[in-house]
């Protein structure tokens, strides 16, 4: 139990903390996870990473879950999840009750997405050493990079991440030796892993049948829409706002002044974007809504996610060991280094930097990060100071 009590409360703080959209919360975790406490290393932390790529769902709260089960079991997983997701679901149903409103061009908010700028610059530098350190996988890395760049969609992630594998299968055997990753204490029985991979299936056949049907009320049908959403979306974070956009408001639930209303607000909070979905099930017509439709729709959008990174845990540790596996990992490594470098310029740079002032604060904050070694959450609120400043001066 003292475990999980750890895990909740890391998680926690990283939920309170952690602002930029699931690329930035992986650095994040990265420094939180494998720098500063040693819970598990860069390579695990890449094979974590790799895997979530490659399932549905929101990609940062998945490798949350995963580091927590693999820290405290199931609870340990589950606490994970609660810790990292409860701010901002807390915030956005508050939101959705009236309470309080966001100014998109606060000083504050326009710091924190610079700094989320260098968390991701502090990400992709330690990674790049360890994941790409030689000629084929820094090629990798570059070549994923610009595919990226190029072409900006989700189906664009999945199979870029599948071509580094391929190339990782064929071209690294010779090179790839046995892997010194910590070992997976996976606390999932292979059983276990297959049954959850089952539920999520009948879940996703069974909900929009039964609420066809007419069983279960509204309440059925949002559970259908939610869980629809989080199964459908590859990298989580916006992309998700097209899925959620026509569950909700295509049928009348929520208006398009209140989604947009929500959206806004969702990019004030830290934590993962798909809390936004709290604020969905609080504000919509007809119930349940409120609190308790906050809270269904929060728990049925980020499921599926959570069954499927359960129930792909314990099978891959049965093959991480394999020459041909070792190989195909150490390409989608490098997939990852590339991921991380595509995202530092679009969104977070692209976004995030508009002048001279803005290169300093994210320079600065870098420095504090890399050669200073401060935590990342003493970084953040310095650099939501610097853009507050910024803004009177």
């Amino acid at each position: 139990m003292p475990a999980v009590i750890e895990t909740f409360l890391v998680a926690l703080r990283l939920g309170l903390t952690s602002f930029g959209g699931p690329i930035a919360h992986l650095s994040y975790f990265r420094a939180e996870y494998v720098e500063r406490r040693g819970w598990l290393d860069d390579r695990t932390y890449a094979e974590l990473v790799a895997i979530c790529q490659f399932l549905p769902g929101p990609a940062s709260s998945k490798v949350g879950i995963a580091i927590g089960t693999l820290r405290a079991g199931l609870l340990g997983g589950l606490a994970a999840w609660i810790g990292f997701t409860l701010p901002s679901a807390v915030a956005l149903t508050a939101f959705a009750y009236g309470v309080g409103d966001v100014d998109p061009d606060a000083g504050w908010l326009r710091g924190l997405a610079i700094v989320a700028v260098a968390v991701v610059a502090q990400a992709v530098w330690g990674m790049a050493r360890m994941l790409a350190p030689d000629r084929a996988r820094g090629t990798i890395a570059i070549a994923v990079a610009c595919l990226l760049l190029l072409w900006t969609t989700a189906l664009t992630q999945v199979a870029a991440m599948l071509a580094a594998a391929l190339i990782g299968w064929w071209f690294l055997r010779r090179d790839t030796e046995a892997s010194d990753a910590l070992p997976l204490r996976v606390p999932i029985s292979r059983r276990f892993g297959i049954a959850l991979l089952g539920l999520f299936g009948v879940l996703l056949a069974g909900l929009p049948l039964a609420a066809g049907a007419g069983l279960g009320g509204h309440a059925l049908e949002m559970s259908d829409a939610f869980y629809r959403a989080g199964s459908l979306v590859f990298g989580g974070g916006h992309v998700v706002l097209p899925l959620l956009e026509q569950s909700v408001v295509d049928p009348g639930w929520v208006t398009q002044e209140q989604f947009v209303a929500g959206y806004g607000a969702a990019q004030a909070v830290p934590g993962p974007l798909f809390t936004f979905s709290a604020y969905l099930g609080a504000v919509q017509d007809p119930g349940p809504n409120g609190a308790l439709g906050a809270a269904l729709a929060t728990v049925m959008v980020f499921l599926p996610g959570a069954l499927l990174v359960l129930g792909a845990l314990p099978l891959w540790n049965r093959l991480r060991d394999r020459p041909g596996a070792r190989a195909t990992l150490a390409g989608v490594n490098a997939g990852v280094v590339g991921l991380l470098l595509a995202a530092l310029w679009d969104p977070l740079i692209t976004t995030a930097i508009r002048g001279s002032e803005d290169v300093a604060i994210a320079l600065g904050a870098f420095g504090l990060l890399q050669l200073w070694k401060l935590p990342p959450w003493l970084v953040v609120a310095l650099a939501a100071g610097a853009g507050m400043l910024a803004a009177e001066l």
